[in-house]
């Protein structure tokens, strides 16, 4: 994700450039004799301080993705623990999502293809047009699990109408979710995860450029398959890709092992004038950047994407977590991994600092700062 998509801070940037444009015409009035001139405008009010982000943001919703689109408002979609539906609420800050209305826009089908298991769905603007990427399997073969696509033309996207443009084609027909799209450079691609055959793995990570929002265009090259101990407990996963752009770099965040308190965050960096279709282009941390913290009593962290704050500039970091660490049956069972949100740091070297989940927040806080908003 780039902050090219967010209009506050592109709004930020026009305007100090026309307060610049505007003190140096003042400054030449100002030596002609004789002129009379207006007193300076006051300098433009400081964005409004955001109140402490209340977690869980929002409850039961796993794999979560926020949009801050050009309209100023927060986009919010994630997996319902039923994996029957998908979801969209919007609120102008990102507490408000936690209280903001929610729609089903729209919902899994009784027989055939998109009819089981809808995952991590991501809500994108691209080209006018409002998409969704989505995990979904045949009712009849719940773990055929591969890639689909909805369109939205109209520019509200709790109006219009979802048309279904299919499944994403890549080189196998093989169990694949997770997909994320994001430019460079003029260039949009897709990663996501797959299993390739031949690979002792669940998934690994892949990347492709795009024809359009849809369709997939040229090779397709595995960036990350699971090899450190920590990316293969449970089971061999790397799922979950999402990209920042940042200080020259390229960061591609990705979750790791099985979906209990073990899930975690890994990372691979790029440089932004790298090859991103060259594997050799990414390097990958050897430790994970995020991970469960007994004393936060945060279990299991993951699925995350990157948003900015209401100032248009400070980094959020998104995710999903559950509340505890032992789970009774299956954890693709267990309902309860809530979205959390928190500021996302910055080491000296232009790396991201991720820091530890956050605790729980006090009751008289979450009370507080949730005050429900109108959309």
């Amino acid at each position: 994700m780039s902050r090219d998509h967010d209009l506050p801070e592109a709004l930020g940037r026009r305007l100090l450039l026309r307060g610049a444009v505007a003190a140096g015409a003042l400054t030449a009035a100002s030596a002609v004799p004789g002129v009379a001139h207006a007193a300076a405008p006051a300098p433009p009010a400081a964005p409004p301080k955001a109140a402490p982000y209340v977690n869980p943001l929002v409850r039961q919703r796993a794999d979560p993705h926020i949009h801050r689109h050009t309209d100023g408002r927060y986009y919010f979609t994630a997996t319902a623990p039923e994996y029957d539906r998908i979801i969209l609420r919007r609120s102008r800050t990102l507490n408000g999502l936690s209280t903001a209305d929610e729609s089903v826009i729209w919902r899994a089908h009784a027989t055939g293809d998109m009819g089981a298991h809808i995952w991590a769905p991501e809500l994108h603007r691209v080209g006018g047009k409002w998409y969704i990427y989505f995990a979904a399997a045949p009712a009849e073969d719940v773990w055929k699990i591969r890639i689909w696509v909805l369109e939205n033309a109209h520019p509200n996207p709790f109006q219009g109408t979802w048309v279904e443009k299919g499944q994403i084609k890549t080189a196998w027909e093989t169990f694949s979710l997770d997909a994320t799209t994001f430019t460079h450079r003029g260039t949009r691609y897709l990663c996501w995860a797959q299993h390739e055959p031949g690979m002792d793995n669940n998934t690994g990570l892949f990347l492709s450029e795009m024809a359009n929002p849809w369709t997939l265009t040229g090779p397709q090259v595995r960036l990350s398959t699971p090899e450190y101990d920590w990316e293969c407990v449970g089971y061999k996963v790397n799922e979950g890709p999402y990209t920042l752009k940042r200080n020259g770099r390229i960061f591609l965040t990705y979750s790791a092992s099985a979906t209990d308190h073990h899930y975690c965050v890994g990372m691979l960096t790029a440089d932004a004038d790298g090859n991103l279709m060259d594997p050799a282009s990414w390097a990958k941390s050897p430790t994970p950047v995020f991970s469960t913290n007994d004393t936060a009593k945060q279990y299991g962290p993951g699925h995350n994407c990157f948003t900015v704050a209401e100032d248009g500039r400070s980094d959020v970091l998104v995710y999903h977590a559950r509340q505890y660490k032992d789970i009774v049956g299956d954890p693709l069972n267990d309902p309860n991994r809530h979205t959390r949100v928190q500021k996302l740091g910055w080491n000296p070297d232009g790396t991201p600092n991720f820091g530890i989940p956050v605790a729980d927040t006090a009751a008289e806080t979450t009370a507080a700062a949730t005050v429900k908003e109108s959309a």
